[in-house]
């Protein structure tokens, strides 16, 4: 796979930033993305090839693709979907546009990408998209509404596209961590602050709750992984000649896998109320 091309998403820290070096040092050709000019800086810093990404603006989208292309002679191997954040909140605390601005980065923008790639690989004859879902994108907790709908609409729309490759030397596969180490507790919060109001809420004691998990320093639950695990389940995907169309990640993904497939939807509800 030396010299292959891949493109990333979101390699400001976390998940992006270890695959990105992983793959960088396995003599991968990485474009790591990420959508503030001083993270691009850092990144151009430690020797990537580093372009400004941001998965809800359209324009970024494309400027970014045609860069890409234009330093590779048209060609992309591959494609890591990864950019995305956490919004906390109950659902009936989630104004319209947060759940929109949820869907822009977390769905929307992987779409858009994702449909510029296709026919780039199409005409090549071959390529790899990968895309970064969660353990929530199968079962749903408590107060991530927003981001458990985004996930669950991004497996439904990967398991469509898979489907609709048969035939082609394109595969797509998706990843579905659980815990791992990383900022995105930090982001969540971020968000969290921005776009709800406790005070106002029915669920303002649940957010007290929610808040000391989100601040929490070091691993908020048991069976958190370095971003390292779900390294390893990308190269797979990259390098095998029969990729999976799942790849789980951590404990917990499996645990609830299993659950899901052998409780009744009112049992797995009780597990699932007691956690988070």
């Amino acid at each position: 796979m030396i010299g292959k091309s891949v493109l990333i998403t979101g390699c400001s820290s976390g998940i992006g930033l270890s695959v990105a070096e992983g793959l960088r040092d396995k003599g991968y050709r990485v474009f790591a993305t990420a959508r503030k000019g001083s993270d691009v800086a850092r990144l151009t810093a430690a020797g990537f090839e580093s372009l400004q990404l941001d998965l809800a603006d359209s324009t970024s989208i494309r400027v970014a693709v045609d860069d890409i292309l234009g330093r590779t002679g048209g060609t992309l191997d591959a494609l890591f979907n990864n950019g995305a954040y956490g919004q906390p909140g109950a659902v009936e605390d989630l104004p319209r546009e947060v759940l929109r601005a949820q869907f822009e980065t977390n769905l929307f923008g992987w779409h858009e990408l994702t449909n510029r790639v296709i026919p780039v690989m199409r005409r090549q004859g071959h390529g790899r998209i990968i895309q970064n879902s969660s353990v929530l994108g199968f079962v749903a907790l408590r107060f991530r509404g927003a981001y458990n709908a985004s996930k669950f609409a991004l497996e439904g729309l990967t398991d469509t596209l898979r489907l609709e490759l048969t035939g082609t030397d394109i595969h797509i596969s998706l990843i579905e961590p659980g815990p791992i180490a990383s900022r995105f507790r930090e982001n969540a919060f971020k968000a969290y602050q921005r776009n709800i109001n406790p005070d106002s809420s029915v669920y303002r004691d649940k957010y007290l709750q929610m808040e000391e998990r989100l601040t929490k320093q070091g691993p908020a639950v048991p069976f958190t992984l370095p971003p390292e695990a779900v390294l390893k389940k990308v190269i797979h995907a990259l390098e095998s000649r029969r990729p999976r169309a799942r790849y789980y990640v951590t404990f917990p993904t499996y645990l609830f896998g299993f659950l899901k497939r052998v409780l009744s939807a009112r049992l797995l509800d009780r597990v699932l109320n007691k956690v988070g």
